[in-house]
C-alpha cells in the first residue's frame, strides 16, 4: 500500500494561532479607535450646537442692531422737524418785529417749547445710540466665539477622518495623530467654556 503523504499540521497550527492572536490585538486597537473617534464625534457635536448657537445670537443682535438703528435715524429726523418749526416761529417773530410790531406771545411759547423738545428727542436719540453699540459689540463677541467653535468643529473632523485611517491602515501613528488633533479641537472648546 502506497503511504500517505505527512501534513506537517504542528507549522499550520503555530501559524493559525498566530493570526488569531494577531486578531484579537487587531481587534482591540480597532475597538480603541471607535472608542476614541465616538468620544471626538460627540465632542464635534457639542461643538458644533455652540458654533450654532453662537452664531444665531449674533445675527439677532445684529437685527436688533438695524431696528435701533432706524429708530435712532427717526429721533434725528424728528429733531430736524423740531428745529426747523422752532426757526419758522422765529422768522415769524422777525417778521412782527421788521413791521414794527410787537409778535404775539404764543410766537416765543411755540419757539421755546419746539427747543425743549429737541432737548428731549436728542436725550432720547442718544441713549438709543449707547443701547445699538452695546448690542453691536455683543454681536461682535458671539462672532468671535462662533469662529472658535467653528475650529473646534473643524479639528474633530480631521481627528475622526484620521481615526479612519488610522482603523484601515492599522497604524498606531495615525490614530495618535488623531487623538492629538482632536486634543488641539478639546482646547479650543474648553477655552470658551471655562
Amino acid at each position: 500500500m502506497p503511504e500517505e503523504p505527512e501534513v506537517e499540521t504542528e507549522k499550520l497550527h503555530e501559524a493559525i494561532k498566530e493570526e488569531m492572536e494577531k486578531e484579537k490585538a487587531g481587534g482591540a486597537f480597532l475597538r480603541r479607535i471607535a472608542l476614541t473617534t465616538a468620544v471626538l464625534a460627540a465632542l464635534a457635536a457639542i461643538a458644533s450646537l455652540l458654533a450654532g448657537s453662537t452664531v444665531n445670537g449674533a445675527l439677532v443682535r445684529k437685527a436688533e442692531v438695524t431696528q435701533i438703528q432706524a429708530e435712532v435715524s427717526d429721533q434725528w429726523a424728528y429733531f430736524q422737524a423740531k428745529g426747523i418749526k422752532a426757526a419758522i416761529e422765529r422768522g415769524s417773530e422777525a417778521t412782527w418785529t421788521a413791521q414794527g410790531k410787537t409778535p404775539p406771545p404764543e410766537i416765543e411759547a411755540k419757539a421755546r417749547r419746539y427747543d425743549e423738545e429737541q432737548k428731549d428727542i436728542e436725550t432720547r436719540a442718544h441713549e438709543r445710540e449707547k443701547e445699538r453699540d452695546q448690542r453691536s459689540h455683543e454681536a461682535e463677541i458671539l462672532l468671535h466665539e462662533h469662529h472658535s467653535y467653528a475650529n473646534a468643529v473643524a479639528l474633530f473632523q480631521v481627528s475622526i477622518a484620521l481615526g479612519a485611517v488610522a482603523a484601515l491602515t492599522r497604524q498606531r501613528s495615525v490614530w495618535i495623530g488623531s487623538i492629538l488633533v482632536g486634543l488641539g479641537g478639546l482646547v479650543f472648546l474648553t477655552r470658551l467654556l471655562g
